[in-house]
């Protein structure tokens, strides 16, 4: 049996490899449509997301949620750059809206928007996706206009 043993033995150190360099291995976590990450000056913060690429996942958005985890959010993509307006009705969490241009460059956000309401939150100039957040999250991890987002969307990492 020195032969299987010495099969068993090197499967565990393959599985082993792969678990220790498995992210290692892959390319950056931005690659994954699933990842944003923004560049901060505090460090890069990743966040699992939501896509909404459809007129009707845009509309319906985070509407009817009662929670919204940290690190988590939706991404809103408009597929070109252009002007946009959000409301929050039927919105039951504050959400922090980080508008990004096409190069991924953060021109605006929209911090703690205020549920239920149907007050217009504008981008106030073109851009290509929304980054909705747990209300406080830019504040806290220090996100700011001019800060870099990585997604695919984007074209940047």
């Amino acid at each position: 049996m020195p032969a299987m043993r010495s099969i068993r033995s090197t499967v565990f150190i393959i599985l082993g490899f792969l678990i220790i360099a498995g992210p290692m291995a892959h390319p950056a976590m931005a690659a994954d449509p699933r990842v944003v990450e923004i560049a901060t000056k505090n460090g890069v913060h990743a966040f699992a997301v939501e896509l909404a690429t459809t007129e009707a996942e845009r509309a319906q958005g985070l509407m009817n949620r009662k929670e919204l985890p940290e690190g988590q959010g939706m991404l809103f993509d408009f597929h070109r750059d252009q002007e946009v307006g959000f409301w929050m009705r039927n919105t039951y969490i504050p959400l922090d809206m980080i508008f990004i241009r096409s190069d991924g460059r953060i021109m605006r956000i929209a911090e703690n928007t205020e549920p239920l309401s149907e007050k217009i939150v504008p981008s106030t100039t073109p851009v290509r996706g929304v980054l909705e957040v747990i209300g406080g999250t830019a504040r806290k991890l220090g996100i700011a206009v001019g800060d870099r987002v990585a997604h695919p969307i984007f074209g940047s990492r």
